[in-house]
């Protein structure tokens, strides 16, 4: 697999190629000449990250912090970003040849693994037709079609190209439909990064240790109401002091951006009759849950039908999407058929299209989500009992496919409870279990996510890893 970042020669892993010609420009390149060679025969030699080190060196000098994306830069972990090369099923490889079990999968899109060959079969099909129209494309309704059978809460779509886009839509749906401006979200949630979410949020904002973003108008915020989650009667007191005003509340039905934490049993339910009772909308951020923790989402495995939804990861297969939707009344108020305005240049993209679609073909199959239970219940489990075993304060859980763990006896119900974990501990675990080959999120305040793709050993394998590491620090 050789290759230089300065543009020249094929890049490829496991028989998998691709060719890069095209040079940086002049000016820079001499700043960013990583060697990207990873023999086959060097894969069990001593780990080591020094070309992670050299090309992270070298993009400090290119883009902000070295990277595109905050918590990939590894601040509340130490060390500097691995820089990965190839993926294939459960599996990533750096650029160093170091091979990783991942629970990462890209941030959750990765559900039946990374680079399947299905998908990569239509994918290359649709690549032969073009990579983008800018006009409609029959693979928009056929996907369509099928995020409106599995989702209860949705009964038409629109596509956008991230997560965070399709919470701005429907932000601004929900205050056109209601006539309201204030929302409430909860504590420790996020919503991507648009101005009005980016108040006591989760995710790189809550690993990193940030403040409520500069930058952010006070204007922008001063409708946005926050409670802490799982508090029925925080969300209760928001209402009575916000009489006819609250146009919504958004919330991630199980939470994946402060660690994994999940609702109460009446929780849920008690958010929805709230909202009934006062004319504000329920929308339930599914953007990490959406076709993981069951084929209709979090709404389904709950039984809670909210007003409106959104979507993102695994819709797309792997490739940059999103969406929101909802009854036909509320989504007809979206243009061109209403006049709240949003649009996209490669919104319902024909490859994030084909990627959607052949990934939710794969997870209709039975069997599919009692098997990520049942993997992902064994891998919880045996963390946690390796935790325990070598004396440290644990706790965690899992719904199917999404879990996480913390380092404090919990239960952890709510972002202040998260913020109780030994996060110097996580340090020490998480550089360990590197250096076992194990790749989690690079952050005590991210989701898991395993795969279809993960295997009984890759389990196996995982929590020997913790049990040795766990022994250690």
């Amino acid at each position: 697999m050789a290759a230089s970042i300065n543009g020249v020669g094929g890049v490829g892993f496991g028989g998998l190629t691709c060719s890069t010609k095209t040079p940086l420009p002049s000016s820079r390149s001499s700043s960013f000449r990583v060697q990207m060679s990873v023999p086959v025969e060097d894969k069990k030699r001593n780990y080591t990250l020094q070309k992670s080190q050299e090309a992270f060196n070298a993009a400090l000098n290119l883009m902000p912090g070295g990277v595109n994306s905050p918590v990939r830069a590894f601040k509340s972990v130490g060390g500097q970003p691995i820089f990965m090369d190839s993926v294939k099923g459960s599996h990533m490889w750096d650029i160093d040849g170091n091979e990783y079990i991942d629970y990462v999968g890209s941030w959750g899109p990765a559900i039946i693994g990374h680079a399947d060959d299905e998908v990569l079969e239509a994918l290359a099909e649709t690549m032969k037709k073009g990579t983008s129209f800018g006009s409609p494309c029959l693979l928009e309704s056929v996907l369509a079609e099928m995020v409106i059978s599995a989702v209860p809460s949705i009964e038409m779509v629109r596509f956008v190209n991230s997560g965070t886009e399709a919470c701005m839509g429907v932000l601004r749906l929900a205050r056109t439909f209601t006539g309201r401006e204030k929302i409430i979200k909860f504590e420790g949630c996020y919503h991507g990064h648009a101005d009005p979410f980016l108040v006591k949020a989760g995710s790189g904002v809550a690993t990193l240790g940030l403040p409520d973003s500069p930058g952010v108008p006070k204007a922008t915020t001063s409708g946005t109401l926050t409670a802490p989650y799982n508090d029925i009667a925080a969300v209760e007191s928001l209402f009575n002091s916000n009489k006819g005003e609250i146009a919504a509340i958004i919330l991630e039905p199980a939470v994946g951006n402060s660690g994994f934490i999940t609702p109460k049993p009446d929780f849920l339910e008690a958010i929805h009759h709230l909202t009934k009772e006062n004319g504000a909308l329920l929308i339930f951020d599914e953007v990490m849950t959406g076709f993981r923790l069951s084929y209709g989402g979090a709404q389904e495995y709950f039984g809670i039908t909210p007003d409106l939804t959104t979507l993102g990861k695994v819709i797309g297969g792997g490739l940059p999407v999103g969406a929101y939707g909802g009854g036909r009344e509320t989504m007809e108020m979206v243009a061109p058929a209403g006049p709240m305005y949003q649009a996209g240049t490669l919104s319902g993209n024909p490859l994030a299209m084909t990627a959607g679609i052949q990934t939710l073909k794969r997870l209709k199959a039975p069997g599919t989500y009692e098997y990520l239970d049942r993997i992902t219940g064994e891998l919880v489990q045996g963390i946690l009992n390796a935790g325990k075993k070598t004396g440290h304060a644990i706790c965690g859980g899992h719904i199917r496919g999404m879990f996480g763990f913390f380092f404090t006896e919990g239960p952890v119900q709510n972002f202040d409870d998260a913020k109780k974990s030994d996060a110097a501990k996580f340090v020490r675990f998480y550089q360990g279990m590197l250096r076992e080959g194990v790749y989690f999120a690079p952050s005590q305040f991210e989701a898991g996510f395993t795969s279809l793709a993960h295997s009984p050993e890759d389990i196996q394998k995982t929590v020997a890893a913790a049990e040795n590491v766990l022994s250690k620090i």
